[in-house]
């Protein structure tokens, strides 16, 4: 298990991650402060928990656009329900993964 610092709202956190996994949790934190950084401007500086409930709010928004568009696409003739199945498990394991790291944040 690494260590890495990621800098959300010019506030550092430092938070485990597997090995391996550091760029993407990097990139997936820049994103969060990109969300973050947002609603500041939206917002003004509300707090460093009630920004990042927003912006996980926001997130976990996306993600269920996401899952309803995918569920919206017409099946395709090659597609078979185990196929189906995959896919939703892939979106609801990135869910949990995003959870994951917002719980990480949150103890932090």
């Amino acid at each position: 298990m690494s260590q890495l610092s990621i800098t959300i709202n010019s506030q550092n956190y430092t938070i485990a991650c597997d090995d391996g996994q550091e760029d993407r949790i990097q990139d997936l934190a820049m994103g969060i402060d990109q969300k973050v950084q947002d609603l500041v401007g939206e917002v003004g500086q509300v707090g460093d928990n009630r920004l990042l409930v927003m912006a996980g709010l926001l997130v976990a928004d996306e993600l269920a656009e996401m899952k309803e568009s995918v569920g919206d696409l017409p099946s395709q003739k090659d597609s078979s329900p185990e196929d189906d199945k995959e896919l939703a498990e892939g979106i609801d394991h990135l869910a949990q993964r995003i959870e994951a790291i917002a719980s990480r944040l949150e103890q932090s």
